[in-house]
């Protein structure tokens, strides 16, 4: 059939269809009424089946269409409860029959003409295997475009990929949790999110994988396509999608997912929603998810020398004659900007002040809004007495395999990874002795730069004599932006211990002691966010 410009196609508003099938429902209506019509109510476009005595709405603007066959399609669109709150939206398909091929060329036009008529554009002709649109998805909705395009540049590059993959830690964990639990791969269907390069879809081949989906949004994607061809004798097994898991759609079900969604401090980039969102598009009930859980690890932690490099870092803004200018007033501003990056690098964990806590996140069941925003209590006794600067954080993931369990860390006394480990300098130090108690909150709120702003209070309360009566003797207070660490990254650790025990396990020895300190002087308090209560 030739090709037809849109502005002088005649614009239809019905056709007659064969059937519909409500996805993922597999009966289909034989009914030869169903009929599929355009119109406009309130000023936006709609499409509507009518199928015997049922109607189902289809709002042009959240949907989208694909052509499957001659004469099938399939139109997916979002959908909401009759509550109508758009913050519970899914998607939902509609499988199209048409009676001739020349209905469904002719339905493809009609639905891109309505939807740019109502955009008040007209766009030309579309590829025939699918409609474009101003769709915008989940992914979209909460996320910066600026954010977005520089976070799936980066990843587009192989130099990066590259950093990642000589992470040996890092992948040399990956592997062994796959070739060791090759019973929860073999002849079985694999779903790798965010796939980048394809290395953990090549893993799962080699375990046995009967097929693997590795689903990329990136321009990574046209690599992993010619890394796979060029290992032919497993990349037969790896159809590689591009596109983001929000977005895409899986001729099948998964029986695991594969990913490796972590970023600093476990929760940066926010791509472990993405992660939540595919176990719920495409795994199969029972199905198993590599990695299985996450915990997010906390210590106080004393290191002066950090705490005066990062002071020192505005004293550039204390001249008072910078070629004949004051730049004194800008000093407190700078000194917040630079306290307000968390640091990341490799520590020693004797500076640690107490024994760490744990905040866990099971992805097999978690709700993507659980994400959202991390509200983590916090309360510790130190175990020796001198000054607390702040918070040290880490992460580590399991592997919950059905012969082996094996975990991946982050933690100080583990070999380092590319991940490091990341710790908060408060402006204010807190005074603590052996035995007393601190207690705080770490309290995290996600933006659409796709990270968190992260808001932590420390509090050491009261101790000796008197401790009984409650009370808090100092209260630091610290906001930070996880998007916008200061990379401090400093030697990698030696091994010192065996990766198959708890990473909680390899810390007890190591936080019961600490020298304290020299002091390094008298503090000052303005803008120290301290609070004093005699």
């Amino acid at each position: 059939m030739a090709e037809t410009s849109l502005e002088h196609k005649p614009k239809r508003n019905e056709f007659n269809l064969i059937s519909i099938t409500h996805l993922p429902t597999s009966s289909q209506s034989l009914d030869l009424s169903v009929a599929a019509r355009f119109s406009v109510e309130s000023g936006e476009a709609q499409l509507r089946f009518h199928q015997s005595n049922d109607v189902t709405l289809v709002h042009l603007r959240t949907a989208r269409l694909f052509k499957l066959g001659p004469i099938e399609s399939v139109c997916m669109h979002e959908s909401s409860p009759t509550n109508g709150n758009e913050e519970k939206s899914y998607t939902i398909g509609i499988a199209i029959r048409f009676r001739t091929e020349e209905d469904s060329e002719n339905f493809h036009f009609a639905f891109e003409q309505w939807k740019n008529e109502m955009e008040g554009e007209n766009l030309g002709p579309k590829l025939v295997n699918e409609t474009d649109l101003a769709l915008k998805s989940k992914f979209d909705d909460k996320t910066e475009a600026s954010s977005a395009k520089m976070y799936f540049h980066y990843y587009g590059q192989l130099l990066h990929q590259q950093n990642m993959l000589q992470d040996y830690v890092r992948t040399g964990t990956y592997y062994a949790a796959v070739i060791e639990n090759r019973v929860d791969f073999f002849d079985r269907v694999v779903v790798d999110v965010g796939a980048g390069s394809g290395i953990l879809s090549l893993f799962a081949v080699q375990a046995g994988a009967k097929h693997v989906y590795a689903v990329e949004a990136s321009e990574m994607a046209e690599y992993a396509r010619r890394l796979i061809a060029g290992n032919p004798s497993l990349g037969q097994r790896i159809t590689v999608v591009k596109g983001k898991v929000e977005e895409v759609e899986l001729p099948e079900k998964a029986d695991i997912l594969i990913s490796e969604p972590m970023g600093t401090l476990l929760v940066n980039e926010r791509m472990l929603e993405s992660y939540v969102i595919a176990r719920d598009k495409f795994l199969a009930p029972n199905g198993k998810m590599f990695p299985t859980i996450g915990r997010m690890h906390m210590a106080p932690f004393s290191d002066e020398y950090l705490f005066v490099e990062v002071s020192n870092k505005a004293l550039f803004w204390q001249q008072k004659s910078y070629y004949g200018v004051d730049l004194t007033s800008l000093y407190a501003s700078a000194s917040q900007g630079y306290f307000s990056q968390p640091v990341v690098d490799a520590f020693d964990p004797r500076l640690l002040v107490a024994p760490a806590i744990s905040h866990k996140l099971d992805f097999t069941s978690m709700k993507e809004e659980e994400l959202y925003e991390i509200d983590i209590p916090l309360k510790f006794v130190a175990t020796v007495g001198t000054r607390v600067h702040g918070l040290a954080c880490w992460f580590d993931v399991l592997f919950d395999g059905s012969t082996v369990q094996r975990w991946l860390t982050t933690a100080p006394n583990a070999p380092t990874t590319h991940w490091y480990q990341l710790r908060c300098v408060l402006v204010q130090p807190i005074y603590v002795m052996a035995g007393q108690e601190i207690t705080g909150r770490l309290h995290m709120v996600s933006h659409s730069a796709q990270s968190y702003t992260m808001h932590l209070t420390l509090t050491a309360k009261m101790w000796g004599p008197g401790a009984e009566q409650g009370g808090n003797i100092q209260t630091s207070y610290g906001k930070f932006d996880l998007k916008e660490p200061y990379y401090r990254m400093s030697q990698p650790q030696p091994y010192i211990s065996n990766q198959d025990q708890q990473p909680n396990q390899l810390l007890q020895s190591q936080v019961t002691s600490l020298q304290t300190q020299d002091e390094m002087g008298p503090f000052s308090e303005q803008n120290s966010g301290i609070t004093w209560n005699q």
